[in-house]
């Protein structure tokens, strides 16, 4: 019988016939205790604050299940691309990391030959960019400060080459465990193209260097990657970790051919308390039946480290996978070879018909703003004031700018960098506009207070629905993340919030929103406050569920059903 360690080596052949499939991480002895991982992530203790070797203030509260970083203005390590030289230090790893690898390397040695050794990354190359700088700015510079970022992300990778230099020769290790997360649940975080032009050489270099050392690649991103994957074999990587199901996995198997192992298809949407054993090994059963068949598929939780969060659930995954080997006497049948092209979504009727941003005009303007160019948007908000246009018609065109992108952002067309950049344009013109505009545009449209749920500290989709909303002619409040269910409802009282919209990515702090809700009842003020929901986990029947008004997907829905319910 083989091992686990030797299954996997089968399954790295493009024609490897496994002889059963591998539970999880059986096959994966991580190792995140050496010292450069205590050196640069030993200050992540559960209910602390503390500061990185970076700079970078992370927060972990007691009641959350993992650490995050603190980027607000007044404690960005980056406050100014331009100058990056001036702020950005990379932690000297060779000076701190050369001793204490006794216990670890020892800790290896048990396992090696039955597993695979794995040395642990985390923090990848654009990681590392939004820890120092944040979400937006990282994002919004790829746009206005191309040439400062490309420099900083070559610093990052020559950075990371030397730490996995250091950890190669230490460690010896089998695999390299990297994270980095490109994308959401369905979309990658910028176009393709931006992505292949900022990320994809440093990582050629630092993938290229793992294998020439004789290690196996193996990159984590809980995301959707499903339009870039062919690029991840062409780099290097041999296994993607934390495959989505939203990536359509068979999709992808019949792509790739056999040149990489894809490794998840269990999601967070199964990791709940109130999951049964019957709902759990019924999720996984449908995804072995679904991706088995396509070959060099592994199923395990998407995270990127073992573990559910509730114990229930992998005792489940592992029971079922154990019944489908029991009952599996055949190998998979190999990948059909297809190698093809992500399609790419059709431009929008108005993104084909849009006037360049050079024309004037109002609709010269819904462009410019659409394009995200900020110094043409002041331009033309001059002109058009300077020609007797009414500034709420001004107001207007700006407005159906940022819905026509909000669309394309829908569809795929258009992804984060775009509606950042657009929305600073926004900004900037409305800024110009409000004293023009005497009662005041947000206070027409309505007002919403708008957080993430307490116990989760992920923001970046709670930041991307307050630039739609503000786009659409929305007053937010933003209350921030780690929000509790009392402060959703006191700011609400306090505003005059006609909504109150509530984001969560992490499974464990849905039922805060369902708090929300019954403090919004017991309180009395259900009768003219709408609640709006969203975010990874959330679905329309958990809405319903709940009692809670409204349930959208991303963040220009969320924007459109917000000026509905104001409306109503």
């Amino acid at each position: 019988m083989s091992t686990p360690r030797e299954i996997f080596l089968e399954m790295l052949k493009p024609d490897g016939r496994p002889e059963r499939v591998l539970d999880q991480y059986e096959a994966l002895a991580m190792m995140v205790g050496d010292p450069i991982n205590g050196y640069l992530r030993g200050n992540r203790v559960k209910g602390t604050t503390s500061v990185d070797r970076w700079g970078t203030t992370i927060l972990f509260p007691a009641d959350a299940p993992g650490p995050m970083p603190d980027t607000r203005d007044e404690l960005k390590v980056l406050p100014d691309i331009t100058r990056w030289r001036e702020y950005v230090h990379a932690p000297d790893i060779e000076a701190n990391c050369l001793d204490g690898w006794e216990a670890v390397r020892a800790q290896a040695e048990a396992v090696r030959g039955e597993k695979l050794v794995a040395g642990f990354m985390g923090t990848g190359m654009f990681e590392q960019c939004h820890f120092l700088m944040g979400f937006e700015d990282t994002l919004s510079n790829l746009y206005e400060h191309p040439d400062e970022m490309h420099e900083l992300i070559e610093y990052i990778c020559d950075y990371r080459l030397r730490y996995v230099k250091l950890l190669i020769d230490k460690l010896q290790p089998d695999v390299i465990f990297s994270h980095d997360d490109w994308g959401t649940r369905t979309a990658l975080f910028m176009k393709p193209e931006m992505w292949r032009e900022f990320y994809k050489e440093p990582y050629r270099r630092f993938y290229g260097y793992i294998r020439s050392r004789g290690v196996i690649a193996i990159h984590h991103g809980d995301a959707y990657l499903a339009d870039i994957v062919e690029d991840m074999a062409e780099i290097g990587i041999q296994c993607w970790q934390g495959v989505l199901p939203e990536n359509d996995i068979p999709a992808l198997q019949r792509r790739l051919g056999g040149r990489m192992i894809l490794m998840g298809g269990i999601g967070a949407a199964i990791d709940r308390a109130d999951a049964t054993e019957q709902e759990i090994r019924a999720y996984v059963r449908r995804a072995l039946e679904e991706y088995v068949p396509g070959g060099h598929y592994i199923p395990s939780i998407t995270y990127g480290l073992p573990g559910a969060v509730y114990p229930q659930v992998d005792a489940a995954i592992d029971a079922e996978i154990a019944a489908w080997n029991a009952g599996l006497h055949t190998p998979a049948p190999r990948a059909q070879i297809v190698r093809r092209t992500a399609a790419r979504p059709a431009a929008s009727a108005h993104e084909a018909a849009a006037p360049e941003a050079a024309d004037g005009g109002l609709s010269g303007l819904s462009a410019a703003l659409r394009r995200g160019r900020r110094k043409k948007v002041l331009e033309l908000t001059e002109a058009a004031l300077a020609a007797g246009e009414p500034s709420a018609a001004v107001l207007d065109a700006l407005v159906e700018g940022m819905r026509l992108l909000g669309e394309d952002f829908s569809a795929g067309r258009a992804f984060v960098p775009e509606m950042l950049v657009a929305a600073r344009a926004m900004n900037a013109a409305t800024e110009r506009l409000k004293p023009l505009l005497a009662a005041g545009w947000g206070k027409s449209a309505g007002r919403v207070c708008l957080g993430t749920v307490r116990g989760d500290m992920h923001d970046i989709g709670k930041n991307l629905v307050k630039i739609m909303m503000e786009g659409a002619g929305l007053e937010v409040v933003d209350l921030g993340a780690d929000v509790p269910a009392e402060r959703f409802v006191d700011a609400a009282v306090e505003h005059g919030c006609g909504v109150i919209a509530c984001s969560a990515l992490l499974t464990t702090t849905m039922d805060e929103m369902r708090r929300v809700v019954e403090l919004a009842e017991s309180r009395g003020i259900r009768g003219g406050v709408k609640i709006m929901i969203g975010g990874a986990p959330i679905t329309q029947e958990f809405c319903d569920e709940i009692g809670a008004d409204c349930y959208t997907a991303d963040a220009a829905q969320a924007a459109q059903a917000a000026v509905r319910l104001l409306s109503e």
